[in-house]
């Protein structure tokens, strides 16, 4: 069947709503303040013009509790650099960076790139694949093209399952991602990304060469375990099981630096 039990990381994930902040009747007056403070930085209204859905701001889930992490021993040295394509050196997908494209899919990509790094870790090289991002994004209910949570993508891993899939036209997995790449910031050889984009709909069928059924290729883990302002233990955690994903609190000040 395909199924995998590798322990996966969960790392809290809460994203804010854009608001004037308690005490300033306008942005201006919050920028006046921020640069009022002589820090090392100054404060500018960068992002005034994005909608909240290009800045891919979803509440977190009401009432979610992730399970609780496992116990270290945060007396153990943290080396100064650590990184994991050195560490796992066979593990190829720790090496890939893949493209989400037009599409506010970066929390799909974020967790299923550190699921197939950790299937590879846990199994010392031997299982090497790459987990579907067109998969998590068109079929779980963690989320979609217009954004998601890390923590339900997860859960929808270990309750569910997904199938593999590699890079747009790829052909490689069971399901490979179907948005065509494009230049993120930058002019070059692709067409310019848009914000928000169409989720593809979901499909319980494979690329007709592949030779696994749909539900044969399903991988599924054994649980999720999430951190929050565990610094030291994220990092050891890391150290011994590979890359997590990781989400943070989008503080307002953050849309003016």
């Amino acid at each position: 069947m395909g199924k995998l039990t590798w322990m996966v990381l969960l790392a809290t994930c809460i994203a804010g709503s854009l608001q004037s902040p308690q005490g300033f009747q306008t942005m201006d007056e919050m920028v006046d303040y921020i640069n009022s403070l002589d820090t090392t930085w100054k404060a500018a209204k960068n992002f005034d013009d994005a909608s909240q859905a290009q800045l891919g701001l979803l509440d977190r889930p009401a009432g979610y509790v992730p399970n609780p992490p496992p116990t270290y021993d945060t007396n153990e040295d943290i080396p100064e650099t650590f990184d994991s394509r050195e560490q796992w050196p066979d593990c190829a997908s720790i090496k890939e960076i893949r493209d989400q494209a037009s599409c506010g899919s970066c929390w799909a990509f974020a967790v299923v790139e550190a699921i197939s790094d950790r299937i590879c870790v846990a199994s010392k090289g031997a299982q090497q694949v790459e987990i579907s991002a067109e998969d998590m994004n068109s079929c779980s209910e963690a989320g979609d093209c217009g954004g998601g949570f890390i923590e339900m993508a997860y859960d929808y891993y270990v309750e569910t399952g997904l199938v593999s899939g590699g890079l747009y036209n790829s052909k490689k997995g069971c399901q490979p991602y179907t948005i065509p790449g494009c230049e993120h910031h930058v002019t070059g050889k692709l067409p310019p990304c848009t914000s928000g984009g169409s989720t593809p709909a979901c499909k319980h069928t494979c690329e007709a060469s592949y030779n696994r059924t749909y539900t044969g290729d399903k991988h599924k883990g054994s649980k999720t375990y999430g951190f929050s302002l565990q610094n030291k233990e994220v990092q050891l955690d890391i150290m011994k099981n590979g890359p997590v994903a990781v989400g943070f609190t989008v503080c307002h000040s953050f849309f003016y630096i």
